[in-house]
């Protein structure tokens, strides 16, 4: 080979070289760094029980915005058990999820918070939605001042009524529900009235139409003697609703409940038993969730808590908020 070849050989050689440097950093490039190939992230929820439309107008919001931003949404349901909640949250950190929103069965459960912090341990965000826990696992919570609607439900029915014999509607394991029922119990005791206002009793429902509905008929049977209902949410004061009617009473029992569901706010219309609710909303909520989701995803700083404001629905206002769909 001549010194004319090897230099024309050396040439060559180096612009290959170049080539290929290049070629390599254009894909680096389109791969990581271009918008239209940024990293897809996984999002999973998991609520206490999506037989409640409030989950489920939830979680379309958050829905809406994954989609939007074209990343990847795993929903499950726990139908209200904590060990098969405990298997979504491990589910989830096997997927390696970049974060969970979490309604917990249970926030007072040891095995809820003990897959949390695992998760947290794995780097995976949590997001607590609607009902708070014991342990602070999550990130962020986002949820309704519970004891203030409680507590409005509370102030509402001592304007309304001189006295009252209530049924208390629960659910024990869900602290937005003992919270909603505290705030209510607390605002009577501490009125210049409360003398005028009896808890009779309570009854475990799971926040459940299906589980109120043949309590309150049981009890109704016993003869127990109450005029007033105030249950945790609107799907266990709709069971109560409609154990009263299909006993074909002579006398009123009015029923007060947290929530503002179209199925409540639409009873509320129709139904003279139905009085009022404390308006909560799902889309708020999940909007709120969805903004902290990215907002965590990107590292920017997001409140430790958000609190979502509540309101009384009664048929003075309901024209305001309409029957058809959640405020």
């Amino acid at each position: 080979m001549t010194f004319h070849d090897k230099r024309k050989f050396s040439k060559q050689l180096v612009c290959s070289t170049f080539a290929t440097v290049g070629l390599i950093l254009l894909t680096y490039f389109l791969l990581n760094l271009h918008p239209w190939t940024k990293r897809q992230y996984t999002v999973g929820t998991s609520y206490m029980t999506m037989n409640n439309n409030f989950y489920v107008i939830l979680n379309e919001q958050i829905a809406n915005s994954v989609n939007q931003h074209g990343d990847r949404l795993i929903t499950r349901d726990p139908a209200l058990k904590v060990d098969k909640q405990v298997q979504q949250i491990n589910d989830f950190i096997k997927e390696k999820v970049d974060l969970i929103v979490i309604a917990p069965v249970d926030g007072n459960s040891v095995k809820i918070h003990q897959a949390l912090r695992k998760a947290r341990a794995a780097g995976i965000k949590i997001i607590n939605v609607d009902t708070e826990m014991k342990w602070a696992d999550a990130n962020c919570t986002i949820a309704t001042d519970n004891y203030r609607a409680g507590s409005l439900v509370a102030r509402y029915l001592l304007k309304k009524e001189k006295q009252a014999k209530i049924l208390l509607l629960t659910q024990a394991s869900a602290y937005s529900a003992k919270e909603r029922i505290s705030g209510f119990c607390a605002t009577l005791s501490n009125s210049s009235k409360t003398k005028n206002y009896k808890i009779v009793d309570r009854l475990e429902t799971f926040g459940q139409s299906e589980i109120a509905l043949p309590k309150v008929t049981a009890y109704l049977k016993k003869g127990k003697s109450f005029d007033t209902v105030m249950a945790l949410n609107d799907q266990a004061a709709i069971g109560a609703l409609s154990a009263i009617a299909a006993q074909k009473l002579d006398k009123k029992i009015h029923v007060y409940s947290v929530d503002g569901s179209p199925n409540m706010k639409l009873l509320i219309s129709k139904n003279s038993n139905a009085v009022a609710t404390a308006a909560q909303s799902p889309v708020k909520m999940g909007k709120s969730s969805a903004k902290a989701i990215y907002g965590l995803l990107k590292g920017e700083k997001v409140k430790e808590k958000i609190v979502i404001p509540t309101e009384i629905i009664d048929r003075g206002n309901l024209n305001h908020y309409g029957t058809t769909g959640w405020q």
